[in-house]
């Protein structure tokens, strides 16, 4: 994060979707399906790796961050951070994969703050739709991809999406980063 000056915002907001995606994959294993933590953690600390180099010189930060974990030797986690924004490809009957807890986690954390689909959705609006009618169609598509994502995640796990903030406790994150 030091090294790719990632900006503090941008840097407490992937420790926010670490925590996320890591109460999910922790209740997950607990039901049986076989994922890795640790590629699940560095996956979601890392998603946003390229996001301060292409907020000042333009480009795709999936991809971009893609390009960065390759680079570094970090390739079990590249397709996570490549695919954080949009999945390549989605199977709602397929085994779980890490890059979906990652990519749905990603969509629950808005800044720092845990926050629903919904709400997301119009954030990213807000910010980068600005009336852009084929863009904002593509985030309602890719919006409804995270919602099946949701259901696939949340069918054998003990706690709903809406107990996520009720189940972490972030004080310690802001405490961290300030």
């Amino acid at each position: 994060m030091e090294h790719y000056e990632m900006l503090e915002n941008i840097r407490r907001h992937s420790l926010v979707v670490e925590k996320v995606a890591s109460l999910i994959t922790h209740g997950l294993i607990e039901t049986g399906v076989p994922l890795s933590v640790k590629k699940v953690a560095a996956g979601a600390l890392m998603h946003d790796i390229a996001k301060t180099i292409c907020l000042r010189d333009g480009g795709d930060h999936a991809a971009l961050g893609e390009y960065i974990c390759l680079k570094n030797q970090l390739r079990e986690i590249a397709d996570l951070v490549g695919e954080h924004i949009r999945l390549k490809h989605f199977d709602p009957n397929g085994a779980i994969l890490e890059k979906e807890i990652i990519y749905y986690a990603d969509k629950r954390v808005n800044h720092d703050q845990i926050v629903t689909i919904e709400e997301r959705l119009q954030d990213l609006f807000l910010r980068y739709g600005q009336g852009n009618v084929a863009l904002e169609k593509r985030m309602e598509e890719n919006f409804l991809i995270c919602k099946k994502v949701e259901q696939k995640l949340f069918a054998s796990l003990p706690f709903g999406p809406n107990d996520i903030a009720d189940l972490l406790d972030l004080s310690e994150l802001v405490e961290q980063t300030d």
